[in-house]
């Protein structure tokens, strides 16, 4: 419409300036209407053509420079983790000159929903979103891709939806197996004899990612199960057996209380814990703490929580998978920012992650292990955590 109106206006302010011209006595006499005419259109056409080109390009400068508002819904505050994902990242789409919504949800999927609507209702461009559960955003995803508003799932695979466009993560397979991996090398499996006793914590079963930290790490161990080298007492070796909702501390500590009390209470040593993540590996400290005499396993986890580092410097817990959320964060505002453009976003994965609708190209930052060895290294002289925080 502004465009329509700038060519009228200048339309009827070119003809104007020509009738003037008519009255001059220097005017060329031979000029025909004909000629005024032809010569009054195209340079109006060139006149309201450059102004087009100068809007376009104001806007493209506008967007060059980042502009809009973007989403970010993030799944709870309780656990560490997430209050770094959302930190890290709203300071960084900021400082890329875009407006942000930041929003927590408690872990309870109706407010993550509502959050949502409400960014969608308030114009965000893009959606960044942590879900609570994956399998439970369809409806108000549905209303984001009527809108065109790009989704990016955030280290949560969303499932059966065709509103996500793209997936931001680690490699989570690649998490389970370095857990797997460092069991295997800690009771040196492909040379000892045996027996040693294992037990398994994974994740919340709505998460997507738990199925892989799972299936990379018992991808590592199977053998020696099914061999006898390791023995899982409880017996609870299935995902669903050994799955924990919403990875909740007080959960993992109240089964593994009940694992102690019914095979390791007489002593039997328990020579490794398989954790998927801090929290649970949290819960199974404190439980081997109350309950446990023998002498102390390999713990496993993931995250680098700061409860969790000061356990692998005193010995409680044997490392966890570090994954630099700055890392993350940056590769997701470098999406957005390509979304934002029109461009489309980096990807290094385009055959892994299948959410029920198809293949999600995705973006995979590799994680690393921590433990009493590297710690500082990766953790304070990156300026992750001040070695304050860890005292």
């Amino acid at each position: 419409m502004k465009r329509k109106l700038v060519s009228t206006f200048l339309t009827v302010a070119m003809a104007a300036s020509l009738l003037v011209g008519c009255g001059d006595s220097t005017a060329p006499a031979t000029t025909t209407d004909t000629e005024k005419t032809e010569a009054t259109t195209e340079t109006s056409t060139e006149t309201a053509t450059e102004a087009e080109a100068t809007e376009e390009t104001a806007e493209a400068e506008t967007t060059a420079s980042g502009s809009g508002k973007v989403g970010v819904a993030m799944p709870t505050k309780d656990l560490q983790r997430w209050n770094q994902d959302g930190e890290n990242m709203q300071k960084q789409l900021e400082a890329a000159g875009y407006e942000v919504d930041l929003q927590y949800a408690s872990n309870d999927i109706a407010t993550q929903v509502s959050q949502i609507e409400n960014m969608i209702s308030s114009g965000a461009q893009v959606l960044v979103i942590a879900s609570i559960d994956g399998d439970s955003l369809g409806t108000v995803l549905e209303q984001a891709k009527e809108q065109g508003i790009q989704v990016i799932a955030y280290d949560r695979l969303i499932m059966n939806s065709d509103a996500v466009s793209y997936y931001a993560t680690f490699d989570n397979y690649m998490v389970g197996t370095k857990q797997g991996q460092y069991i295997e090398e800690q009771l040196d499996l492909k040379n000892a004899e045996g027996p040693f006793n294992l037990e398994i914590f994974t994740g919340d079963p709505g998460d997507n990612n738990a199925r892989f930290f799972y299936g990379g790490a018992y991808d590592v161990l199977k053998e020696y199960i099914d061999s006898g080298k390791l023995v899982v007492k409880s017996g609870q070796v299935d995902f669903d057996e050994v799955a924990t909702a919403n990875w909740a501390t007080e959960t993992a500590q109240s089964r593994m209380d009940a694992i102690i009390s019914a095979n390791y209470a007489d002593g039997t040593k328990l020579d490794a814990v398989l954790c998927s993540n801090d929290s649970t590996a949290l819960g199974v400290t404190n439980s081997l703490e109350a309950n446990y005499t023998g002498d102390w396993p390999i713990i496993t986890g993931q995250d680098c929580d700061v409860a969790n580092v000061k356990n692998m410097i005193a010995g409680k817990q044997s490392m966890s998978i570090f994954k630099d959320t700055r890392d993350l964060a940056a590769k997701t505002v470098e999406m957005v920012d390509a979304i934002m453009k029109g461009s489309d976003a980096p990807v290094n994965d385009t055959e892994t992650y299948d959410n029920g609708t198809g293949v999600i190209p995705s973006y995979l930052c590799e994680p690393v292990f921590a433990d009493a060895n590297n710690y500082k290294e990766l953790l304070i002289d990156s300026g992750y955590y001040t070695e304050d925080q860890l005292q």
